[in-house]
């Protein structure tokens, strides 16, 4: 049967593999990570970066992360289940709504959303690379601010840099505020949650979980609140992206097939030993179908000689057999018509 080679896009019907899912997400996170490292870039301009975004929100009086981040600092029972949800949820939280959703929903959805996500950190490590921002908690104490990871460090796993556990605070990259990615991961949760989930549960979760994570970035000294604004534009952003590099990758995806499979133009010796194999199969089917054929006419043959001579002896069997069955038919005719006329001369000559 000769094979058809599946329609284009089909393959988007089908669930996408975890074991082909984890190493594209493994590469996309670890070309961030390392993004991130790498784009450390100079002290002193992260330094003017921060300076002036906290200048233009204090101009615009959208400063909110001042009067957050003096409640936090206050308030002990605040401030620490703030770091922690800082140090934990943007590692936890979004990787387990990406599996719900790959193992609950259709394939194209997940798709699409899985999308939107990658090639929005992506935009994400653009901005860090090219506006390197110091963090409110790093800026002179002067400008009014507490590091709260510091702070509060002796209540978790967390040291004095950032949210990394201690020791390994050199593995990150403290200047990477703008935009802020803890915010867009999480208007990217909520969006699922809110278009997927069927419960009330899920739809309050859907608007309370970005506004919590938004106010804990804030509070915690982490991020000013245009590095949110940031945040939720370049999932905007990926979100319009999202689509064209869906076809994108259909398009790779279906020119890496096409060269796989054999092309005979390009490779004629490749070609003509697979015809020179097709044709010999087929001769050697035709040489066997040809040899049953003739087997079956010369058995023929026998069985129409042989038919007339059985007929003939069959016929003069039904002949004899008809004979002898006449002449019994006489023979016991006679026979009663003998006995019928000796027992009627008896009676006439008693009568006399």
């Amino acid at each position: 049967m000769p094979q058809t080679a599946p329609r284009a896009g089909t393959w988007q019907g089908s669930r996408p593999r975890w074991w082909t899912e984890l190493p594209l997400i493994a590469v996309v996170y670890a070309a961030y990570s390392a993004g991130r490292l790498l784009a450390r870039g100079d002290v002193t301009t992260a330094v003017d970066h921060g300076l002036g975004i906290l200048h233009l929100e204090q101009r615009l009086n959208i400063d909110f992360e001042t009067p957050l981040n003096d409640i936090f600092t206050a308030h002990k029972l605040i401030g620490i289940p703030a770091d922690f949800a800082y140090a934990s949820l943007h590692y936890v939280v979004t990787p387990a709504i990406l599996i719900w959703l790959w193992k609950r929903h259709r394939a194209a959805d997940y798709r699409l959303m899985r999308t939107w996500l990658l090639v929005s950190t992506l935009i994400g490590l653009v901005g860090f690379t090219l506006m390197p921002t110091c963090p409110p908690r790093l800026l002179e104490a002067g400008h009014g601010f507490v590091d709260t990871m510091a702070q509060y460090s002796s209540y978790g796993w967390w040291g004095g840099e950032a949210s990394a556990p201690r020791g390994l605070g050199g593995l990150t990259n403290q200047y990477a505020a703008m935009p802020s990615l803890h915010v867009g991961w999480a208007l990217w949760c909520g969006v699922v949650l809110w278009r997927h989930g069927r419960s009330v549960w899920a739809k309050a979760v859907a608007i309370g979980y970005p506004l919590t994570i938004a106010i804990v970035v804030m509070g915690t000294a982490n991020h000013y609140f245009l590095d949110a604004v940031a945040g939720a534009a370049v999932m905007g952003v990926g979100l319009l992206l999202a689509k064209p590099g869906l076809r994108l990758a259909g398009l790779i995806r279906a020119r890496l097939g096409a060269n796989q499979r054999p092309d005979q133009a390009g490779n004629p010796a490749a070609a003509t030993g697979t015809t020179g194999v097709a044709t010999a199969a087929n001769g050697a089917s035709n040489l066997n179908v040809a040899s049953n054929v003739s087997d079956k006419c010369e058995t023929s043959a026998r069985e129409r000689e042989r038919i007339p001579r059985q007929q003939g002896r069959d016929a003069d069997g039904s002949a004899s057999g008809d004979g002898g069955g006449r002449g019994a038919g006489a023979g016991v005719r006679s026979g009663t018509g003998g006995k019928t006329a000796t027992a009627g001369d008896s009676a006439a000559a008693a009568a006399r």
